[in-house]
């Protein structure tokens, strides 16, 4: 086991950085561009291990990397820290049979299925690391085969998932939570359905498949709560533009509003509006300095600057519509907590337990280890702020976001924090460590933040 890795307390964050491609539409670029008809050109892929196993996904069912992009690796990238692919796909039925290893990416376990199980013919199997092992699988299989869908798993819930191509019909459904790995896979599997598929959602969830299948041509709309689609012959996506990653700002933004002196610009950040509910919490947190600047779109995508600085922040209480809209950024808001005075609540929140850790067990003792008064409960955490963290030492669990959240800690600490497993962090963010390194005490920038 590699050493910890320490992060010391910074006396500011300052300065510009554009963040890692988002990983979310890095996935669904490369699987929409494989369902393709000709070649998509994917300009921002993002070069982590996730995206890595998703790209290898697509090749092994019979996609392409052509030109320059077949040979460079993807680190040779287009100037904006990342990748930029051109993707031959094989058409929506033209999937060739595979054992597939997703390695620890979930949303490639729980989207491609749907895919995969209208083929006319053909078998797969979708398998991972120790982690993805634990992640449910049902809750996709459970619908798809409501579809047709003939599918297999382990104790018929969990990895491997064997999939068998099938004639499959379009469906009502209501999920029973809101999930959009789930809506995006049923999303998939309609496009090869007999009729309309039709995903009822008891709350709004991130909207990037409805987003990026239309720009390629596919007929989805939506209608109140729900989201429809019909069948299609054919998708062709040409061009897809990944922003950078909104999850992966989140770490700077938490940390320039609790790092006293801070003032960090991010650049190029995806602001769709069902992934950045981490800002609608902290202004109601008293995180005043938080200004969005030159947002304009890109295949449907709105994309933009953030500047972030430091701001005395208060509790609040955290559920319902805000949970679906920042659920990958719940462990930051519990950090928050820990540098704002008052009590913060944060319920309805029970999928962070099927996350690549349980994250209410994680970060609950993670903070509590560097100082925080934080107890879990059955679906969140309450959080009584005392203004700041000690430091300490804690143990990322082999889970990503723990290990940068460790790392944000240790910068806004007062002795600094131990990372046992920072290397989890190269599974969305390979460069993060770099990156947080050249915010600390970097020149101001040139008109203070509001």
């Amino acid at each position: 086991m590699a050493d910890p890795t320490r992060f010391d307390p910074f006396g500011a964050l300052r300065g510009v950085l554009r963040p890692p491609a988002d990983k979310s539409i890095s996935h669904r670029a490369a699987m929409i561009a494989a369902m393709g008809t000709g070649e998509t050109d994917v300009i921002g892929y993002l070069d982590a291990a996730d995206t890595r196993s998703t790209l290898a996904a697509v090749q092994a069912v019979g996609a392409r990397l052509v030109g320059e992009s077949a040979t460079a690796t993807l680190a040779e990238d287009d100037g904006l820290g990342a990748a930029r692919l051109r993707i031959a796909g094989v058409g929506l039925r033209g999937a060739r049979p595979a054992a597939i290893d997703v390695g620890n990416a979930g949303t490639l376990l729980r989207l491609l299925p749907g895919w995969l199980a209208g083929q006319p013919q053909g078998k797969w199997t979708l398998d991972g690391d120790e982690s993805i092992r634990k992640r449910p699988v049902d809750r996709v299989a459970s619908p798809l085969r409501e579809m047709g869908a003939r599918l297999a798993a382990r104790d018929d819930r969990l990895p491997p998932l064997e999939v068998e191509g099938a004639s499959l019909h379009g469906i009502t459904y209501e999920l029973p939570a809101a999930r959009d790995q789930v809506k995006s896979c049923l999303l998939f599997a309609g496009l090869l359905a007999a009729g309309e598929t039709r995903v009822v959602e008891p709350l709004p969830t991130r909207d990037h498949s409805e987003r990026m299948l239309a720009a390629a041509g596919a007929q989805v709309r939506r209608e109140g709560d729900t989201v429809v689609i019909a069948p299609a012959e054919r998708l062709e996506p040409g061009r897809i533009v990944v922003p950078a990653d909104f999850s992966s700002a989140a770490f700077f933004i938490v940390a320039a509003t609790i790092v006293p002196g801070s003032d960090v610009l991010l650049h190029q950040v995806g602001l769709n509006p069902t992934r950045t509910g981490l800002l609608d919490i902290l202004r109601r947190m008293g995180a005043a300095k938080i200004e969005i600047a030159d947002v304009a779109e890109d295949g449907g995508e709105p994309i933009g600057d953030i500047r972030v600085g430091h701001s005395e922040l208060q509790g609040c209480e955290v559920g319902g519509a805000d949970v679906p809209l920042a659920i990958d950024e719940l462990p930051l808001v519990a950090l928050a907590a820990c540098f704002a005075a008052g009590t913060t609540t944060i319920r309805d929140a029970a999928e962070l337990r099927k996350k690549e850790s349980d994250r209410i067990a994680t970060v609950t003792d993670a903070l509590r280890a560097l100082g925080g008064q934080v107890e879990a409960t059955e679906d969140g955490m309450v959080i009584e702020g005392t203004g700041g963290l000690r430091g300490g030492a804690i143990d990322s669990h082999g889970d990503h976001r723990i290990a940068m959240l460790g790392a944000i800690a240790g910068a806004a600490s007062r002795e600094g924090v131990e990372v046992t497993n920072m290397g989890a962090a190269a599974v969305s963010y390979p460069g993060f460590e770099g990156d947080l390194g050249s915010l600390q005490q970097g020149p101001p920038l040139h008109d203070p933040v509001h």
